[in-house]
């Protein structure tokens, strides 16, 4: 009866540790993600490429339309996407 509640026990912590790895995973995708599109919408595809890498990912897919980029990021077993917006703001220095 002992070893099957080891057993148990054992299994029960395998679990939460796997599920652990996929929540860091998926945590670091997203933010990856985000520094990626920014970095996309800002300067490029291969700006978006060095700050997924920064980050410990891997850019799986870059689209850029208008002024909008949406990227998707994988780290590990996580993949994320985000989409940024690069905005012009003209000022009147005259005034």
């Amino acid at each position: 009866m002992m070893v099957v509640v080891l057993l148990s026990a054992a299994v029960v912590v395998l679990a939460i540790a796997r599920l652990g790895t996929a929540a860091d995973d998926s945590a670091r995708a997203r933010t990856a993600a985000d520094a990626a599109a920014l970095a996309g919408a800002a300067q490029g595809f291969a700006a978006a490429t060095e700050l997924a890498e920064a980050n410990g990912g891997v850019l799986v897919d870059y689209t850029a339309f208008g002024n909008q980029v949406e990227v998707r990021v994988r780290v590990g077993a996580g993949v994320a996407v985000a989409r940024a917006e690069r905005a012009v703001v003209w000022e009147n220095l005259g005034s």
